[in-house]
């Protein structure tokens, strides 16, 4: 298998070999994000991260997977303390950061931030969130949870359950579930359904997937349940928010005596109760760990690639 993507913007993008070659990199490089190996492949490479949105987990895996593979990190992780501040433009910040580093991750709220920036300096862009867009990175972690967690990929049912109208980590997630052979449940209220135009392009790929509205009455032979939080800071109007927080919310006997896998991209809010983290098959904080390996496969690929073509 080979990997040629230059940056990494949309799992749209990616072909099925694509993410099979992450997938499978992803897992030589576990030894390493565990600290059972060390690695120098990276010695000398620096990091751009600019995070124009808050960010935990996708910032700080980035950070500690250029780490673990031997290279730094030069950024920052809130607007407010750089010249944006003063009215500086994501062109100039771009091109400024792209100077002094091999590969620049960005989370931005303007969706399509990642692919403007990617076509306009020299050096690897990957897309750490833009907006409701996409967030490749993130869907790559999860189809690795769900490999390493279940042995594949292939004949399973997913749940998704939640803001799936903004949600941009369940939005990548469909187009990357849809190379492979799964029956996907869109479980969420109306107003924050699958968005039309994600809803055609699954038909026009023939995907199975059906629509539901209630939560609990749905999890009949379920393999993995993607939960997901209403994202409040997404609603134009707070009131239309207040109309549908805390509609979906798991505990312990919810999911007790079942092999469902569950996950959640974080962070949670009230829609996980804390007692389902003695659960077996909760697998959120895993999940958020396979999010270093991956994103150590990703930074290598890309550099890697961005070399051959110097």
């Amino acid at each position: 298998m080979s990997f040629n993507l230059k940056n990494i913007i949309s799992i749209r993008d990616f072909t099925k070999s694509d993410v099979e070659y992450i997938l499978d990199k992803a897992e030589k490089m576990e030894p390493i994000a565990r600290s059972e190996k060390v690695c120098h492949k990276m010695d000398g490479k620096l990091l751009g991260v600019l995070f124009y949105e808050p960010s935990t987990r996708t910032r700080l895996s980035f950070e500690t997977s250029m780490k673990r593979l031997g290279g730094d990190v030069v950024g920052f992780s809130e607007k407010q303390s750089t010249s944006v501040q003063k009215g500086e433009v994501l062109y100039d910040t771009a091109q400024i950061i792209s100077q002094y580093s091999d590969a620049i991750v960005i989370r931005h709220d303007m969706e399509g931030a990642a692919r403007f920036i990617s076509d306009r300096v020299d050096v690897p862009v990957i897309n750490a969130g833009d907006g409701a867009g996409q967030h490749p990175s993130q869907t790559l972690l999860d189809l690795y949870t769900i490999k390493r967690t279940l042995g594949h990929l292939d004949n399973l049912k997913i749940a998704l359950v939640g803001d799936l109208k903004y949600g941009r980590t369940v939005h990548s997630l469909v187009y990357a579930l849809a190379m492979f052979n799964v029956e996907m449940v869109f479980i969420a209220p109306e107003e924050l359904q699958m968005p039309v135009e994600i809803i055609d392009d699954l038909k026009k790929l023939e995907c199975k997937f059906t629509l539901k509205s209630t939560l609990l009455d749905n999890l009949e032979d379920i393999d993995v349940l993607y939960m997901t939080r209403i994202q409040k800071e997404r609603f134009p109007d707070p009131k239309e928010y207040q109309k549908v927080k805390g509609q979906y919310t798991l505990n312990k006997s919810n999911l007790e005596g079942t092999d469902i896998v569950l996950m959640h991209p974080l962070p949670r809010v009230d829609e996980i109760n804390f007692d389902v983290d003695e659960l077996d098959n909760a697998m959120y904080f895993k999940q958020a760990f396979y999010g270093v390996p991956v994103r150590m496969a990703i930074l290598d690929s890309v550099i890697e690639n961005s070399e051959k073509g110097d």
